[in-house]
């Protein structure tokens, strides 16, 4: 007679367990940070700390397509207790976003995390060991990717620690380079790749000049004449045009040279001044570009509209159809001025002959508005 009320109980619990075994990642969010290391040497598990912020792209499409992923959490459950750490603040923000705002601004600042998303692992013990960065397209490849937390010879912090007790061999340096790099670990990148370079007798050679190209990043830093005075150097060995276009991107990247809440007026002169040392025939026409950049950012349309019209006459079969959408999305975005926007129908004109969907949108979307 018992019979008939089992099978639906043993059913149940199958129900159960299909449902828990299709679960992904479980994020322990309730848990406060000293809590959360509490229970990871409890249980004898290691943690794994997402970084994301609110407005991160990347970190929204991981937290709604990756890790809810069964394969994500058969992987990761038994592996790891999970958190998912906000570091930036709302005004949507919960009490519970609030009350990590103090671990999370030491987790940032103790670990150098400034591009998003960021992982970090952790040992039961609560030792850093690895570190991760950016999304992944599918779940395999962010699992792979995890998998090099347990393998000592690619562990990041593991390395690094390596690295501070003084190994200096070559080949090791140019590794933790790139993965200093990679990683956007700035705080030690800058120092590790000095650290290679002090082992090349001559940095004239691919493996130095491909570490300088990405650690260059100001017309200003030690290494950038290497690339405006040795420029046949370079381009001998990193190809025809490399030094060129690489000093055009410092000046660009730099700007106007103002920081963030200048309200100063650019010294155009001196600039013009700096970039013609360098690059004299090339001068007029990255200043143009700067201003335009600049008159942008600024939202001074009026300026950023006599500024383009006079670059594109002059300069328009120079401009990278990617540049030239970019700008064009910038005016669709923010300019009220319609004069602005209707030159832009001019100058954008070969957006929509490109053919590519995404420029031809762009184009559309400026006779739309």
């Amino acid at each position: 007679m018992t019979f008939p009320r089992i099978i639906p109980t043993v059913g149940l619990l199958l129900m159960l367990a299909a449902t828990t075994q299709a679960q992904g990642i479980i994020f322990n969010d309730h848990l406060s940070w000293s809590k959360l290391r509490a229970k990871a040497k409890k249980e004898d598990k290691f943690i794994f700390v997402d970084c994301f912020t609110t407005w991160c792209g990347p970190c929204r499409f991981m937290t709604t397509q990756i890790f809810p992923q069964a394969e994500a959490g058969n992987y990761f459950n038994d592996k790891f207790i999970s958190i998912a750490v906000q570091l930036d603040t709302t005004a949507k923000d919960d009490a519970e976003v609030k009350s990590w705002y103090a671990d999370a601004h030491e987790i940032a600042k103790t670990y150098h995390v400034n591009a998003y998303p960021t992982y970090l692992i952790f040992t039961p013990e609560g030792q850093i060991i690895h570190r991760m960065l950016g999304s992944t397209r599918t779940v395999d490849a962010f699992l792979k990717e995890t998998a090099d937390a347990f393998d000592t010879t690619k562990q990041y912090y593991t390395r690094l620690a390596e690295y501070d007790h003084g190994r200096r061999d070559s080949a090791f340096l140019r590794s933790l380079s790139w993965q200093c790099i990679d990683l956007f670990d700035r705080q030690k990148s800058g120092a590790v790749v000095q650290a290679y370079l002090k082992t090349q007798k001559d940095i004239n050679n691919q493996g130095a000049l491909d570490l300088l190209k990405e650690t260059t990043t100001k017309s200003t830093d030690k290494y950038f004449t290497v690339f405006t005075d040795h420029a046949a150097k370079v381009d001998a060995i990193l190809g025809p045009g490399t030094a060129n276009k690489f000093v055009r991107d410092v000046y660009l990247r730099e700007g106007a040279g103002q920081t963030p809440g200048d309200t100063r007026k650019p010294n155009w002169s001196a600039l013009y001044a700096k970039i013609a040392a360098r690059l004299p025939a090339e001068a007029d026409e990255l200043i143009a570009r700067i201003k335009i950049n600049y008159y942008r950012r600024t939202k001074d349309w009026p300026d950023f509209n006599t500024t383009i019209t006079a670059y594109m006459k002059n300069y328009g079969p120079e401009m990278s159809l990617d540049d030239l959408n970019n700008l064009a999305w910038g005016v669709f975005q923010g300019c009220p001025d319609m004069t602005c926007v209707t030159g832009v129908l001019n100058w954008g004109i070969q957006l929509e002959q490109s053919n590519n969907p995404m420029f031809m949108d762009t184009y559309a979307n400026i006779l739309y508005k």
